[in-house]
């Protein structure tokens, strides 16, 4: 195995080194898909591209076997004005490797896809193994693997008399999502809500006693927003978290009380409540026109008795709650975050993983994965 993991993982860091060179924000990711088809198809993979998603199945993939799915993003953000390098230059010192995406989540998305060549042409194996190398993560956008996971390649998993995806004829799904996580072990993430909150008053000149300050009104709401705390604490992911991020009135003049006053509150949900609840809890504690912008990303999680979490815990890995959201939000079936790489350094400028934490990351995923498949 040695030599091969070592061919694996120098041909990892190249990858990564080149889809650092290629800008690929959020919608623009039509080049680095382009350059992961390229990846694959030199080492003999059949692979599939749906928009900028790219895919794969094992080579002996047997439609009734269960499933894993190993998923990973190549979109980034915008470089901020941070920065002291050239974001689109892989630069290697220190043992650092720098650049836009190489920590969130490039260092992630090169080790699963090494992990998954590994496996590619293994035959027996006790699960099938699906790569896939998706977009607009970093926008919660549909056209990521949302979309993917309709698309008609992906159909026999669907039972179509129940209308369940991802459970037909007692196949199952579970996912490894990379994402930047020093390799330990994220089983329930955070869902996110975002309302948009109107609060109306009444225009009036500021020199007089005129109109109803709909700013004022707003700030009530905001401040019970910001003290309100929901009863109910998750042992893995804490409280629910309310936090006002945008205000804004409809009138940039000093002079004029404001009619509405608008306001955005980002809201970070545990598993203990649905989406519906939170809303429904706000609307009856504050006077502003309250509407979810939307709610497709949920709480998730996934059980410590699963085999996936139980073999990461044999191997050493720690378990946590994850606050921030991922593609975990958006799969029908159990999902684990687990990564190379530091979230603490996601959109920082000058932005680095370790090259060490991307060979350890591939030699921790094949021995994650073949306490499962063989």
């Amino acid at each position: 195995m040695s030599d091969n993991l070592n061919i694996l993982q120098s041909s990892a860091i190249n990858l990564l080194k080149e889809l650092i060179e290629t800008p690929s924000f959020s919608k623009e990711e039509d080049q680095t898909a382009g350059i992961i088809c390229r990846f694959l198809g030199e080492r003999g993979v059949v692979h599939y591209r749906s928009g900028n998603n790219v895919w794969a199945k094992n080579k002996f993939y047997d439609i009734n076997k269960p499933t894993i799915l190993l998923n990973s993003h190549h979109d980034t953000v915008k470089p901020n004005k941070g920065y002291t390098l050239d974001p689109f230059s892989p630069i290697e010192k220190e043992g650092k490797l720098f650049g836009l995406g190489s920590n969130d989540a490039g260092g992630a998305l090169v080790s699963l896809i090494a992990t998954f060549l590994y496996f590619y042409d293994k035959a027996d194996l006790k699960y099938n193994l699906v790569l896939a190398a998706t977009a607009e993560e970093e926008i919660s956008g549909t056209n990521g693997i949302e979309l993917l996971l309709q698309d008609e390649m992906f159909t026999d998993a669907k039972d179509s008399s129940a209308g369940s995806p991802f459970r037909g004829q007692g196949r199952e799904w579970v996912a490894i999502v990379g994402e930047p996580t020093q390799m330990q072990m994220a089983v329930a993430e955070k869902g996110l809500l975002v309302l948009d909150c109107i609060a109306y008053g009444k225009a009036g000149h500021a020199a007089r006693e005129e109109g109803e300050n709909a700013l004022y009104k707003a700030l009530k709401d905001i401040k019970w927003i910001s003290t309100y705390h929901f009863p109910k604490l998750s042992e893995l992911l804490g409280p629910v978290k309310m936090s006002v991020t945008v205000i804004e009135t409809d009138n940039k003049q000093h002079n004029v009380v404001p009619a509405q006053c608008k306001f955005v509150v980002d809201i970070r949900v545990n598993e203990l409540y649905t989406h519906e609840e939170i809303i429904e809890t706000v609307k009856q504690h504050i006077q502003s026109e309250v509407k979810p912008r939307s709610t497709r990303l949920r709480s998730s999680s996934i059980t410590l008795g699963h085999p996936l979490v139980k073999a990461g815990i044999s191997l050493g890995r720690t378990y946590y709650g994850s606050p921030t959201t991922s593609d975990k939000a958006l799969m029908p079936f159990p999902a684990l975050k687990m990564g190379p790489g530091d979230s603490a350094r996601s959109h920082t400028a000058d932005e680095y993983i370790y090259v060490n934490e991307i060979n350890e990351g591939i030699d921790l995923y094949i021995r994650l994965l073949n306490q499962l498949v063989q």
